[in-house]
Formats: C-alpha cells, sequence, structure tokens
C-alpha cells in the first residue's frame, strides 16, 4: 500500500526569482505535473548576454530615460555602449 504525502501548493506569485528559486529547489516538478504545462521556447544560443555592474543614481537614470523612450533598460543601455564604444547605430 502506498502512503500519499501531502504536497505544498505552489504560490500564486512568487516575490522573487530567489523565492521561486527556493521553491523548485526544494519540490519535485514531477509532483505538480497535473497543474504545469508544457510551452515552446526559441533561444539563441549565438547572442551573448553580459552583466554590468551600475552605480544607483547611474541606474536610475538609465531606467527613467528607458521608460521615457518606451524601451527596456536592457535596450537603451546597448544602444548607449555601442554608440559610445563602437561608434555605430
Amino acid at each position: 500500500m502506498s502512503i500519499k504525502r501531502e504536497i505544498d501548493p505552489v504560490p500564486e506569485e512568487f516575490e522573487s526569482y530567489e523565492n521561486a528559486a527556493d521553491f523548485w529547489d526544494e519540490h519535485d516538478s514531477v509532483d505538480y505535473e497535473d497543474i504545469l504545462e508544457a510551452v515552446e521556447v526559441q533561444i539563441n544560443l549565438s547572442e551573448r548576454h553580459y552583466l554590468i555592474e551600475l552605480d544607483t543614481k547611474t541606474a536610475r537614470v538609465l531606467q527613467n530615460r528607458a521608460q521615457e523612450r518606451g524601451v527596456d533598460p536592457n535596450q537603451l543601455a546597448s544602444e548607449l555602449l555601442r554608440k559610445t564604444l563602437v561608434g555605430g547605430k
């Protein structure tokens, strides 16, 4: 006879990526197959992403300017760096 164990519910929303990572580190997705759905993901392995540290003031200015232009801060940062360092559009 198998014993059915209690499974913690998946939170409706995680407070942060770290909270989500902690939850899935401690729980097995196999236990949640009935509520998970398959999705198709397309990735570009030839495109690289880099992490660049910014001071708080610069990050705020970047976020504000990006919001004014209606673009993602990453997109604006890439555009500004490309124009400044490479001289292209």
